[in-house]
């Protein structure tokens, strides 16, 4: 019913900068929030980023003053802008959203495929 589509993975130097983008589409009658979780070999799978339809963001402390989550509402599109980025981000990346399918009031969770980021030493 609603398909999450991540881009802007890849490998970068330490202190480098890549921009992550999550498009939604499918049956979407609202997106209640977007968020951004990684995932790194061996470790549990962790919030790094969120914002809601009132535009509130949360970051999770690593990545506080680094990374900027944004929303586009009329692309049903999120964005991850990372900055200064350190080897400890390297990760898979996945798009997470609570959307309101069309014609229904059910407010259900998806998730994207992932991207990975690598960041060199």
């Amino acid at each position: 019913q609603v398909q999450l589509v991540e881009s802007g993975g890849g490998l970068v130097q330490a202190g480098g900068s890549l921009r992550l983008s999550c498009a939604a589409s499918g049956r979407i009658s609202s997106i209640n929030y977007m968020r951004w979780y990684r995932q790194a070999p061996g470790k549990q799978r962790e919030l790094v980023a969120g914002i809601t339809n009132t535009d509130n963001t949360d970051y999770a402390d690593s990545v506080k003053g680094r990374f900027t989550i944004s929303r586009d509402n009329a692309k049903n599109t999120v964005y991850l802008q990372m900055n200064s980025l350190k080897p400890s981000d390297t990760a898979a990346y996945y798009c997470n959203a609570g959307v309101i399918i069309t014609d229904t009031a059910r407010l259900r969770g998806y998730w994207g495929q992932g991207t990975q980021v690598t960041v060199s030493s």
